[in-house]
Formats: C-alpha cells, structure tokens, sequence
C-alpha cells in the first residue's frame, strides 16, 4: 500500500467535491473561511509525516480543543471527574441545554459544550483564566514538539461576542453546583482553548501520544496507558456529537471534530490523522474531513474494528 499515493488521491477528490457543506457562520470570525480549502497529514507511529492539500494552513480547532483539555482536567483529578461529567454519548446537538435541564445539570460528556465547559471549571482550579489557558496553550506545544502554537484572538473575541448559548449553559450547571467558578471566568477559560489555531500538521503531531498508549515520541510518559485507552473510547462514541454513531460506522476510527472543520483521527499504535475543510455537515462536523477519513479507511484498512490491520 502506498500511503503517499492514497492520500494524494484522497486530496485530488476532495479538491474537485460540489458539496463542501457550510461554514460555521454562527461565529462570525469564521463565517468567512473560505471552504475550498481542504488539508490532511499523517503522522504514523515511525515518525514519518505524509500530508497533501492545505496541510500546513492553520485552523481554529474548536472543540477538538476538549481532548487536550481532558487530558489534562484527567491529571489533575483522575475518576472524580465523572462525579461531575458523564460518559455516554448524547444524541443530541453539542450545544443543546434540554438534556442538560432532564439530567440534573451533569452533561452526558466530556465533549459536548456542556461537559466541555465543566472540564474547563477543572482546568482552571481557582486560578485567573490566563493562567489556565497558558498552561492549556504549554500542553499542546509540547505535545507538538512547536512553540508557534498560539490562540487566534480575533475567533476568541467573535465567541465571546456570540456564544450566548454558553453562557447560558454555564450558568444553568453552576445553579447545580457542576461549575464551581464565576461563569465568565470558566467561558473565558473554554473559549480561548477553543481558539488555539492550527495545522493539520501540527494537530496530527499533538495527538501521537493517543497513538503512543500514552507516550511522547520524544520520550516519557505523557498519560497512563489505561487513560490513552479511555481517551480514545470516549472520541469514539462522543466525539462527533449526535453524529458519533454515524462515524464508528462508516470510519471505524476514534475521532474528535470541531467546528473549525477540523478533525483529529487516532488509529490506535499506527497513526495520529488530522483532516480540515470549514465546510460543516448538518451535525457540525466538517463534510470533506469526515469523507476523506471514511475514504482513508476503506483505502488502509484502519479500523479498531479490522481483524487484522492495514500496512502502510
């Protein structure tokens, strides 16, 4: 199989698409990306990079900000986070307050807006936001080996601008006690992560340690292997909201959108996959990088559901 070939091949497609979905144009930052633009890298468990299309464009990642975020509100409390913040998919949109209401403040999961926002009132401990999104920003520059990794203010000021449905969730968990901060501090905290910007290069590179059991490439322990496992489950069934299902159906691979059009793709010990096109499906995930992935897999074999995995 040759990866080089398949991923060109899955660019030229992409590239020539008619329907390339709808920008996210409910955040006003983002409502003028243009959506022919369409990016992909691979990075395997070698260390080899293949990439194609506007792999090296950067991107508002969005929610897939949640993994890094998990990961590290993971750190800090362990299981006691799951008192706060449930496991199970929701069916629902990822903004959607009505479950939210049924369920006694505490979100289905981490990955919602919902549970995202209880994650970022861990992450944030007591502290000022900037702190929090300083160590949030360290993380991911770590796991990418690329100190340029920065927030784009401009999406932040536009979500902060906008997001009234947030603040209305955030409000409504800490009448429940969920969220234990000032709303506006944890918003601060989650819209910020949300407004990192980057590659497909420099996605693929920050999820290796999803990949790696754990591991940093570079060397060391990033997370237990256990936890890198549940991680992974958890972006399998939640990590497309209501689409999530849909997904583990057609890809096979634990993966987690944002609205940005970005996805990141983990196929356990072989690969860390980012994909971006700003053009969103009707659930919110990008309409090209869910094709191209789906494409990927038919292509390589990848699934957590083979028998017997794909060579590259």
């Amino acid at each position: 199989m040759d990866l080089s070939q398949i991923v060109e091949e899955i660019v030229a497609a992409m590239r020539d698409a008619d329907d390339r979905g709808t920008v996210a144009n409910y955040i006003p930052e983002l409502a003028g990306i243009d959506p022919a633009q369409f990016g992909i890298a691979i990075v395997m468990a070698d260390g080899r990079m293949i990439a194609g299309g506007d792999a090296d464009t950067g991107f508002s990642i969005q929610s897939i900000s949640k993994v890094f975020a998990l990961t590290l509100a993971l750190g800090k409390v362990g299981d006691q986070l799951w008192e706060r913040v449930g496991r199970e998919p929701s069916g629902n949109a990822f903004n959607s307050i009505v479950q939210l209401e049924q369920e006694k403040g505490v979100p289905r999961n981490p990955f919602i807006n919902a549970g995202a926002i209880v994650v970022a009132d861990v992450n944030l401990g007591g502290h000022q936001p900037r702190v929090a999104i300083g160590e949030m920003l360290r993380f991911i520059r770590y796991l990418a080996e690329d100190d340029g990794i920065a927030i784009n203010e401009a999406v932040a000021a536009s979500e902060t601008a906008t997001g009234f449905r947030n603040i209305a969730l955030a409000n409504y968990m800490r009448a429940f006690g969920t969220v234990r901060h000032a709303a506006d501090l944890v918003l601060g905290t989650y819209i910020h992560q949300c407004a990192i910007e980057m590659s497909c290069r420099q996605l693929a590179l920050a999820g290796r340690y999803l990949m790696l059991d754990g591991m940093h490439p570079a060397g060391g322990r990033v997370i237990p292997p256990a936890r890198a496992r549940r991680i992974n489950a958890l972006m399998l069934t939640c990590g497309h909201y209501d689409a999530s299902g849909d997904f583990a159906f057609r890809v096979g691979i634990p993966g987690k959108s944002g609205v940005g059009g970005g996805i990141l793709a983990i196929v356990p010990g072989r690969a860390s996959i980012a994909a971006w096109s700003p053009g969103l499906n009707a659930n919110g995930n990008s309409q090209l990088g869910t094709r191209a992935l789906e494409e990927l897999a038919r292509r390589t074999g990848w699934s957590v559901f083979s028998p017997t995995e794909g060579d590259a």
